[in-house]
């Protein structure tokens, strides 16, 4: 999966953007129509403590749509793990609504063709 990564106001360690790379890449599994995606990582604005809060974004591309979760952690390591499992249970709801839409258009177009058929025996 190809990501762009952009650390918003700060220099982001390679290690931390590697990091990210592999754990998302483990989306995959779930889902391997993944077209691309774009992370962005950010400090917390909130002035009233010395140890800023990390956020992370992150938008998925797939066919039709995009994913999209913000997470909050004390580390981005932290919010990365959050962003995961939240990217997979919106993966898991993403497919399971696809399907249901496949299926019914299977079933319109079998229950399509059944009709046409029996009209045809009828006018025979």
């Amino acid at each position: 999966m190809r990501l762009q990564m952009h650390a918003i106001h700060f220099d982001a360690d390679p290690k931390l953007l590697e990091f990210i790379q592999k754990k998302l890449e483990k989306l995959e599994t779930f889902y391997d129509r993944i077209t691309g995606g774009e992370v962005y990582l950010r400090l917390d604005k909130s002035e009233s403590s010395k140890v800023k809060d990390k956020i992370l974004e992150v938008k998925i591309k797939v066919p039709s749509g995009e994913l999209f979760v913000k997470e909050k952690g004390k580390s981005f390591e932290e919010a990365t793990d959050l962003a995961l499992e939240a990217l997979k249970s919106q993966i898991k709801k993403f497919k399971s609504k696809r399907q249901e839409v496949e299926n019914k258009t299977i079933k319109d177009a079998q229950s399509g063709t059944e009709v046409e058929e029996e009209v045809e025996i009828d006018e025979v």
